[in-house]
């Protein structure tokens, strides 16, 4: 009997290993209490965790109450608390524009460069009208390490 309690812990490591990993995205918007014209349902991240060198998309699921004619998407990621990267994006390059009253997605894709280092980063998105800001998010995302299949 106590042979099997040595092994378990042993089995329930090789089960972790090869087993599929599934991971929810844990958004929060960047103001506790704000009231955003859109509403985040979800951020879907493939593959997750990325692969430096890799395409990647964030897809964004979210719900507005009022038409959308045009906007941008400034992204700021930091890496460790540090500030290591932004961009800004036309709105209907992501989407298409006008963005109707209720769901809409959100989509963008990137490489990013081989030499990006593995770890956790963090994204802020705001997504902004002519006038204000509609909504501001921050999420969590992996970097894994480099896929040895792209080297061959």
């Amino acid at each position: 009997m106590s042979r099997i309690f040595a092994i378990l812990p042993l089995a329930i490591s090789l089960f972790l290993l090869v087993s599929p990993v599934v991971r929810a995205i844990d958004v929060h918007y960047c103001e506790k209490n704000a009231e955003y014209e859109v509403k985040v349902k979800e951020v879907d991240i493939s593959p997750n965790p990325i692969s430096p060198g890799e395409p990647a998309t964030f897809t964004i699921s979210a719900n507005t109450g009022r038409e959308i004619s045009s906007g941008k998407l400034v992204i700021e990621v930091s890496y460790f608390g540090w500030h290591v990267h932004s961009e800004t994006h036309d709105l209907c390059t992501e989407t298409t524009c006008p963005i109707q009253s209720g769901d809409f997605l959100v989509s963008h894709s990137q490489v990013l460069p081989g030499y990006t280092p593995p770890g956790s980063y963090l994204l802020k998105m705001k997504m902004l009208d002519a006038q204000k800001e509609l909504t501001c998010i921050k999420f969590s995302f992996d970097i894994g390490l480099r896929s040895s299949v792209a080297d061959i």
